[in-house]
C-alpha cells in the first residue's frame, strides 16, 4: 500500500509516519492486490483541542473507503480510524457474501476516478471541490459505494436509463433518490 500522510497544522514526525504506516499496513489483508496500486491518503490535523485524522483509501476496483475521527489523543484518534475502516470493510465483505457469486472484497472493492481540488483562500465559500467521471451503474451498486465512503449521498449514472441521479440516506432510515430530468450532453 502507498500511503501518502500530511499534516495540517501539525509536523509529521517519523514516530507519527511509522505508527500511521505501521496500523495501515495491516489493512493490506483486505486486498488482493500486494503492489502499490492501492492508495492511502491520510491527513493529520491539529486544533487547540485535539487532533483529526482523515483516512482515504483508494483502490484500482470498485470502492474507495473514508474515515476520519476526532479525538483528543492522537495515537488513540489512528486506532479508532483504523477500526472504522476495518468495519467498513467488513460490511461491504458482508454484503457482497451474501450474493450468488462470491468473490472476496479485494476483487470487488474501484477507484472512483475523484480528481481533488482544494482552495487555498480561506475567504472563499467554497471550501473543496470534486470532479467526477460517471459510470454507469446500478441502483445497488450505488447504495454499496455509499456505504463504502460512509457518506450522507452518492452522485451517479443510472445504467438503465442513462440519467444522472443522487443516492442519499434518509434521516428516517433507508435511501432516496434523485434523477435529473434533462440528458446531460457529452
Amino acid at each position: 500500500m502507498n500511503i501518502q500522510i500530511v499534516g495540517k497544522n501539525i509536523s509529521v514526525t517519523d514516530g507519527i509516519k511509522q505508527a500511521i504506516t505501521k496500523k495501515l499496513s495491516k489493512m493490506d489483508k483486505y486486498f488482493d492486490n500486494k503492489d502499490d496500486s492501492i492508495m492511502a491518503r491520510v491527513v493529520v490535523r491539529t486544533y487547540k483541542v485535539g487532533t483529526k485524522i482523515e483516512v482515504t483509501i483508494f483502490t484500482p476496483y470498485n470502492y474507495d473507503f473514508r474515515a476520519e475521527v476526532t479525538d483528543n489523543d492522537l495515537y488513540d484518534g489512528i486506532d479508532k480510524v483504523i477500526d472504522k475502516l476495518e468495519g467498513q470493510m467488513r460490511k461491504l465483505k458482508t454484503k457482497l457474501d451474501r450474493k450468488k457469486d462470491k468473490i472476496s472484497l479485494g476483487k470487488a472493492v474501484v477507484l472512483e476516478n475523484l480528481k481533488e481540488e482544494q482552495t487555498e483562500e480561506e475567504n472563499m465559500q467554497v471550501v473543496r471541490s470534486k470532479s467526477i467521471y460517471l459510470e454507469p451503474i446500478t441502483l445497488d451498486e450505488a447504495i454499496k459505494h455509499l456505504e463504502a465512503l460512509d457518506h450522507s449521498f452518492y452522485i451517479y449514472l443510472d445504467s438503465d436509463d442513462e440519467k444522472v441521479c443522487v443516492v442519499y440516506k434518509r434521516e428516517m432510515g433507508g435511501y432516496g433518490v434523485i434523477e435529473v430530468e434533462n440528458k446531460v450532453s457529452d
